[in-house]
């Protein structure tokens, strides 16, 4: 008989538009082992925090339970909400049990029933009727600060803190950050590394910089999370003096005592964050700022979606309005920050620059070469959006629609190709051997692409381990 043979198949890997992607708060907990999610419901902060961001009709049902005893029967639970508003309830459902917040058991007589988890049930009431441990040391034990820092200088702290790491992902020679920061941003995919070479950012980098501070903050304390326990931190410990930062004081100090050398580890970290002020690094109080403070506040809104992130800057921070957008694409940056100077010029052409003021057109080559770095049009927009002067959100809409239909168009034509990663067939032995294997493919719902004629065919990554199989059952029948 005449031999069959698959000569060659190769792997296809084409350049894919990277997706900057950040789970919400309630995502990244429902990713946390049970075990991990009964201690840090330990902590009446951690419940606070868990609660302040739960739908509002979850917050309800949450309040009904908070007092029961006993369980409740699920249907009784489902009459809660008119029938057309099970989705809703359903939608809440879910998220309470993803949570752990409720837990399903047994009535007598076979009913299944809802119950809140206890250790939440305790340290909710202990939040919100008060009782139990103070969260933090407050600083009056220690005597009156001679250096104490007022909320101003805290803000500009903070944003001078944050602003050097922004810094250094842009190439600045004189912003420089720790190891660990370095480290950090590198294992997040910000930046990479080559040999002998200075880390350089990347296209998910590129994207990082055009969202809002907040949001920025919240994907770099994400990463810096998952990365705890490998660093031989206990999670539930920073978590929680994380959510205990959010309800802090803004311009109160606290004390150090009593911490764990794991959390005064984490308390540099966030120091460089510009989360917290602390003078000297033996100092024994510290302050928390305002991005600590709004950290865990109304991050529900998933940040990342990088396209429409809901979460505005930080108030009174570099991040207010100072950008004019014309008709004629034209865009003024009344601004002296070389960081959001660098900002503008990742999507425009620089024109001119004066001692307040710099001047960029948006072009369609500036865009193009913007989206080929991983940045999408609608960041693009929604950077000029959040960013805009005060004089340009007098008016409605807020940025001009020639402009940001133009720049959507300008995507477009760049992305007329749609590519598709998947392992290349080819030189096969005979058209009946390449119709028998495209066929399977084609059944099996893992055919990228086939040209019958030169005997081609492109099949999906996932079903490629399936198709050799088959072909291999195929020849040694033959």
């Amino acid at each position: 008989y005449a031999e069959v043979m698959l000569c060659e198949c190769y792997p296809l890997k084409m350049k894919l538009r990277v997706q900057l992607q950040c789970k919400n708060l309630h995502e990244y907990l429902r990713e946390l082992s049970p075990d991990i999610l009964d201690r840090l419901y330990n902590h009446p902060a951690t419940c606070l925090a868990v609660y302040r961001e739960l739908p509002a009709l979850a917050k309800n049902y949450v309040m009904r339970m908070l007092f029961l005893d006993h369980p409740l029967p699920q249907a009784a639970v489902a009459l809660w909400v008119k029938k057309d508003c099970q989705k809703d309830h359903d939608r809440c459902v879910s998220v309470l049990t993803g949570l752990r917040l409720w837990h399903s058991q047994q009535l007598q007589g076979g009913l299944q029933g809802m119950v809140l988890n206890p250790v939440f049930k305790d340290n909710l009431r202990t939040a919100l009727l008060g009782g139990g441990k103070t969260w933090a040391d407050e600083g009056s034990g220690l005597g009156p600060d001679r250096h104490a820092r007022d909320v101003e200088s805290l803000d500009r702290y903070a944003m001078e803190r944050w602003e050097v790491i922004l810094h250094f992902m842009v190439g600045s020679p004189s912003a420089a950050v720790s190891q660990d920061l370095a480290r950090l941003l590198i294992q997040a995919g910000l930046m990479r590394s080559e040999a002998g070479e200075a880390p350089c950012i990347t296209s998910a980098g590129f994207q990082f910089l055009l969202l809002d501070t907040a949001s920025q903050l919240w994907y770099i304390t994400l990463q810096y999370l998952n990365t705890a326990q490998s660093r031989g931190m206990d999670l539930v410990e920073i978590l929680s003096f994380l959510f205990q930062l959010s309800f802090s004081t803004l311009g109160r100090d606290y004390s150090v005592e009593g911490m764990s050398e794991s959390l005064l580890t984490f308390l540099q970290h966030l120091r460089e964050f510009g989360l917290v002020f602390q003078r000297k690094r033996k100092s024994r109080r510290y302050y928390p700022t305002r991005l600590a403070i709004t950290l865990a506040a109304g991050i529900t809104a998933n940040p990342s979606s990088s396209s429409s992130s809901a979460v505005n800057g930080t108030p009174g921070t570099a991040d207010s309005g100072f950008i004019v957008v014309e008709t004629n694409y034209r865009v003024y940056a009344y601004t002296n920050s070389e960081l959001q100077i660098a900002l503008v010029a990742l999507f425009s052409e620089m024109l001119y620059r004066f001692p307040n003021v710099v001047v960029a057109q948006v072009t369609r080559e500036s865009v193009q070469q913007a989206i080929a770095n991983g940045i999408t049009a609608q960041q693009i927009i929604h950077f000029l959006r959040t960013r805009a002067h005060p004089v340009m959100l007098k008016q409605t809409p807020v940025l001009p629609p020639t402009i940001t239909d133009q720049i959507r168009l300008w995507e477009l034509e760049r992305d007329r190709l749609q590519f598709t990663e998947g392992v290349l067939y080819n030189q096969f032995l005979s058209q009946a051997d390449f119709e028998v294997l495209r066929d399977r493919a084609q059944g099996l719902g893992v055919l990228v692409w086939q040209n019958a004629p030169h005997r081609v065919m492109v099949v999906t990554p996932h079903g490629h381990s399936e198709v050799k199989r088959f072909w291999k059952r195929q020849k040694s029948h033959t």
